[in-house]
């Protein structure tokens, strides 16, 4: 029962990288549909969907490093 917090961490990491790759993916799905559509406005597409890319990517790698913080400080 002392490890537990262990097993939490597991559950954890696994949802972060979970939401993380789905939210990544929708958006990049949602960024080739627009392309697809508009191929004039590919600058445009890009340059709007790369700050919520970078904010999604860096919520993760922050979820990550508190989770093993867990770890560390136990």
């Amino acid at each position: 029962m002392e490890n537990l917090h262990l097993f939490g961490v597991g559950i954890g990491l696994g949802l972060i990288v979970i939401g993380a790759g789905l939210g990544i993916g929708r958006l990049a799905a949602a960024a080739a549909e627009g392309i697809a559509r508009q191929p004039e406005a590919s600058d445009k597409i890009t340059g709007a969907v790369n700050l919520p890319l970078f904010l999604l990517e860096g919520v993760a790698i922050l979820g990550e490093v508190f989770a093993l913080l867990i770890v560390l400080m136990k």
